[in-house]
């Protein structure tokens, strides 16, 4: 089979890098039971840089030695990407959220042979569910494998904004010792009210690292989290968005994007916000409005904004969250350390190893199976084909 894979560019300075460690801490479960992947075999050293076209997250021995041809480009958009040009004949292609190939509905239908979209990560938001389950086109992501990732670095964001990391690093960096400006927008996140949108795996995990920082914890999601679990950790429930954001200081937001949640954050729900509020976002960057974003920031009713998504994927250099006022923006990296390639590219193969062999994905990597949703896993979708809010296993 034809195998299409699209992941970012090697590093600047070439591939491979000069790693600053020499080995990864060994985890022998994720924190809810689920197994780690379980390919029969690696073809890499885990803590090596998987992710970009150089590391072809591994696979490139396996798929040779099995026969298979496999193509690995960053070349992805537009009529004369590489990606365009060899999509018609691939039977699988591989994608990632950091860098997505996006599957829309034009592509699947040039795609007459494709039989299997794979993500290496959480998040199938490229690929156009409804055109893959009419084409009855297999589409499984490597669920879990990055969502501790994603959860530290979300809290790393928030703690940036509220202590104004961003702007105080770069008075030592240009030669300075502002004390008083650097202070001016500092807080301590200490007693500060922070909630969570959608608590699944991610968001779970942000509540479970937040407790220690003796703040009050609230979250939304679409079912109510155990009493014993609300209790552990201390938290308000809201039934809505707006009910929460016009409740806390600063709002970390981890649901799935989908028709209820796209442009969620438009000026008139930002408006709601205590003024000062932050907002972090590593769920997906169309759930704000992007202008209404900007305005908020310089306006004063949001103090900052950090996210670590983007659309479209990269954005243009003119996208006006590079340089809007008081943001901690980095390039989708959350999911994407090298503890969390080294498991997504095992669960990669994995699943290819049970699409080979004609055996059953399992149930946690599956969205679409066949041409039909899958809803005994980790995600559960609505017959749109739209995940629930609040329900991904991510």
């Amino acid at each position: 089979m034809k195998v299409l894979c699209v992941l970012y560019p090697d590093p600047l300075t070439g591939y491979p890098p000069a790693y600053v460690r020499d080995a990864l801490p060994r985890l022998t479960a994720y924190p809810d039971g689920m197994s780690l992947p379980t390919p029969s075999a690696v073809d890499f050293t885990p803590g090596e840089l998987l992710g970009c076209v150089s590391g072809g997250l591994g696979l490139r021995s396996y798929l040779d030695e099995q026969g298979h041809e496999f193509v690995v480009t960053s070349d992805k958009d537009g009529e004369d990407s590489v990606f365009e040009r060899e999509l018609p004949d691939a039977d699988v292609v591989i994608s990632q959220p950091f860098w997505p190939a996006y599957l829309s509905a034009e592509r699947i239908a040039k795609a007459k042979k494709l039989k299997l979209a794979l993500t290496a990560g959480i998040g199938s938001d490229h690929v156009d569910l409804e055109a893959a389950i009419q084409r009855g086109i297999t589409v499984a992501e490597e669920t879990y494998s990055n969502s501790i990732s994603v959860a530290e670095h979300a809290v790393m964001q928030l703690l940036c904004l509220v202590r104004n990391f961003v702007s105080s690093h770069e008075w030592v960096r240009n030669g300075g010792w502002n004390i008083a400006d650097a202070v001016s927008r500092a807080y301590d996140i200490e007693g500060m009210d922070v909630g969570v949108i959608a608590a699944g795996r991610i968001g779970r995990a942000v509540l479970k690292r937040l407790k220690p920082f003796d703040v009050n914890l609230h979250y939304m999601n679409r079912h109510r989290l155990p009493e014993d679990v609300e209790r552990e950790l201390g938290l308000t429930y809201h039934p809505d968005v707006r009910s929460l954001v016009r409740s806390v200081d600063a709002v970390s937001v981890h649901a799935p994007l989908q028709p209820e949640t796209y442009h969620l954050f438009d000026d008139e729900l930002l408006a709601t916000m205590r003024r000062g509020s932050y907002i972090v976002n590593t769920a997906r960057a169309e759930i704000m409005v992007r202008d209404a974003v900007v305005r908020a920031l310089k306006s004063g009713r949001l103090a900052g904004y950090a996210g670590d998504v983007w659309y479209p994927q990269p954005p243009a250099p003119s996208h006006p969250w590079r340089t809007m006022p008081h943001n901690a923006m980095t390039p989708h990296v959350s999911g994407s350390t090298l503890s969390a390639q080294a498991r997504y590219a095992a669960g990669t193969r994995e699943i290819l190893e049970d699409f080979f062999a004609g055996r059953p994905i399992r149930d946690e990597y599956l969205i679409v199976d066949g041409g039909k949703l899958a809803g005994t896993g980790a995600h559960a979708y609505t017959t749109s084909g739209a995940a629930s809010p609040g329900s991904t296993g991510a």
